[in-house]
């Protein structure tokens, strides 16, 4: 607890910190800024069209020769992943502070690909070495006596730094190149050869030509030598940025090298600043797509594939049983009813009526074995999920023709069973939800419509299938699915049933059902409780690490194991 205080801490003061340096770098810039300078160029370079273009073109080649560099040392890496990782980390290094923007490059291949996590850093790190020292080579190379007066005895040890750096990265790629390799630890790499090396300074070349354009939207005629040197000062200055995109830094290193070519002080800030603003817009733009693109995103799988073929159904020959099961928790006022309400045969099968008990307080189960149903108790209470996971699993035993299932408190109608499961016995359909939003809905609270309307258009989204009530508790399987369908998590069933049984292939049909809201007992569902348990475990089932239809539920770190049965009573009805 000390622990996670002094973190919590720690967090704050490095927050505060930055925050204050960002603001004091500001209202600086604010201050010593000429507005009319600045405003000028900004309007030269919104209507200039072409110099956009130019713009766009050369950061977009300068990361793309970053991306093509990348995968030359690490063959693995697709260039698509290469260079949204390359993306997201410039755009993380301008909302972030000490360019902590950099672990998302690695975060993003080692999510997004089968590169192990050690190449992917290993290959970072050298590369961002290679790229610090082919800068500062160029510098030099430009203008040796403005790049050394700007950097003096700091830049001499920041490339020694980096220098001992790119040594112990080489060490470290030279060790997994001998050593076996495993797409989940290791990958394949390559040192950087001569074409490694000349995509790199090519990069810098094409942001060269970003400084230079911009610098004509002041009338400022840089030569390119003059361009690259002014370059290498803004960033290698800020190697080590405090602030976001080394605000404050990038336009004091910037300005002092722009005024050393000859441009005087207030065109130097304003230019410099509009250069970084530039850049930024940039990498927030290309960072956001390198969120979502390309696939896999770095936010997960956030709905299914397209469905492929449907399992077709068969008609359901035979007198085996329909079981309809009724999950229930304090429901002794209402269950009777429903139990009694409930069909004794569907089509020639006869009906069995089973009651999961999960752990009530009341007199739930005498009065559900009263009224003529079986029961099958939890030995604690374990939640809905767990109740249906014990049902289908029952039905499965049972060797059902097909499974029912709605809640025990009356709100469905349990004379609708035939609707529900005939598509199942006719061979129409495996999975078949009763719509309320179809059928005949006699009273339903406000806010629960809406509520229940809003998670159908989720559900609709990631199942890519015709949803009308994502919510519904009046469902049927037939044995197919019955016996590969899982439930993710204790808590509930709604969402995660429909995404494993129509990723299994089993598809998704639907039939007009009534509907009555509840006229005793009280709801387990409350919004925030509800969204906690039901989204996190949704995108968990998205995205496991592998085929959903191979998935056993039990290796499922969200998916607890089989409840304890404490009875099971096998009253006739």
């Amino acid at each position: 607890m000390i622990g996670r205080w002094a973190k919590s801490q720690s967090a704050r003061v490095l927050a505060a910190f930055t925050g204050a340096a960002s603001l004091l770098a500001v209202v600086v810039l604010a201050v010593v800024v000429d507005t009319d300078e600045l405003a000028a160029g900004l309007r030269v370079g919104v209507s200039d069209g072409a110099g956009l273009m130019i713009i766009s073109m050369a950061l977009l080649a300068a990361f793309m020769m970053r991306a093509l560099a990348w995968c030359r040392t690490l063959p693995g890496l697709t260039l698509g992943q290469s260079l949204a990782a390359i993306h997201l980390a410039l755009g993380g290094n301008h909302v972030l502070p000490f360019r902590l923007g950099e672990p998302l490059r690695i975060a993003s291949v080692a999510r997004r690909t089968d590169v192990g996590v050690a190449a992917a850093t290993s290959t970072t790190v050298l590369l961002r070495a290679a790229d610090t020292v082919s800068l500062a080579t160029l510098g030099v190379i430009a203008a040796p006596r403005l790049i050394t007066d700007e950097l003096g005895g700091r830049g001499a040890a920041l490339l020694t730094v980096v220098g001992l750096i790119g040594i112990a990265s080489a060490m470290v790629v030279a060790t997994q190149r001998s050593g076996p390799s495993s797409t989940s630890t290791r990958s394949t790499v390559r040192f950087p050869g001569p074409t490694t090396f000349g995509l790199v300074i090519g990069a810098w070349l094409a942001e060269a030509v970003v400084v230079w354009q911009v610098a004509k939207w002041f009338h400022v005629g840089l030569a390119p030598r003059e361009a690259m040197a002014v370059l290498a000062a803004a960033v290698l200055v800020q190697a080590v940025a405090l602030t976001p995109g080394g605000v404050g830094t990038y336009e004091a290193a910037g300005s002092a090298a722009l005024i050393a070519t000859g441009v005087v002080a207030p065109t130097a800030v304003a230019l410099i600043i509009v250069l970084h603003a530039v850049k930024t817009l940039y990498s927030l733009i290309a960072g956001s797509v390198a969120l979502l693109a390309p696939t896999p995103s770095m936010l997960g799988r956030l709905r299914l594939d397209r469905p492929g073929a449907v399992r077709p159904p068969s008609t359901v020959t035979g007198d085996d049983p329909v079981v309809l099961f009724l999950p229930a928790h304090n429901e002794a006022e209402r269950i009777a009813a429903v139990i009694e309400a409930s069909p004794d045969s569907v089509n020639g099968h006869p009906v069995e009526v089973v009651v999961i008990d999960d752990a009530s307080t009341d007199d739930t189960a005498a009065v559900a074995c009263a009224a003529g149903a079986d029961v099958i108790a939890h030995a604690r209470n374990r939640g809905l999920g767990a109740a249906v996971r014990t049902g289908l699993a029952h039905a499965n035993q049972r060797g059902a023709a097909a499974a029912a299932f709605c809640d025990a408190d009356g709100e469905y109608n349990p004379a609708d069973l035939g609707d529900l499961v005939n598509p199942i016995l006719r061979g129409k359909a495996h999975y078949v939800v009763g719509s309320r939003f179809a059928g005949d809905i006699k009273h339903m609270r406000p806010h629960r419509r809406v509520g229940n309307l809003a998670l159908t258009r989720w559900v609709r989204y990631i199942t890519r299938c015709q949803v009308s009530d994502g919510q519904s508790g009046y469902r049927a399987l037939s044995a197919e699915a019955l016996a590969d369908a899982e439930i993710a998590h204790d808590y509930n069933y709604a969402q995660v049933l429909t995404i494993d049984v129509v990723a299994k292939g089993y598809g998704y049909h639907e039939v007009p059902i009534s509907y009555e809201f509840r006229r005793s007992g009280r709801s387990f569902v409350r919004l925030g409780t509800y969204l906690r348990n039901v989204i996190p475990t949704v995108w968990c089932q998205l995205n496991r690490p592998t085929s959903r239809s191979q998935t056993n539920t039990k290796e499922n770190p969200t998916c607890s194991p089989e409840p304890d049965l404490v009875s099971l009573s096998l009253s006739s009805r």
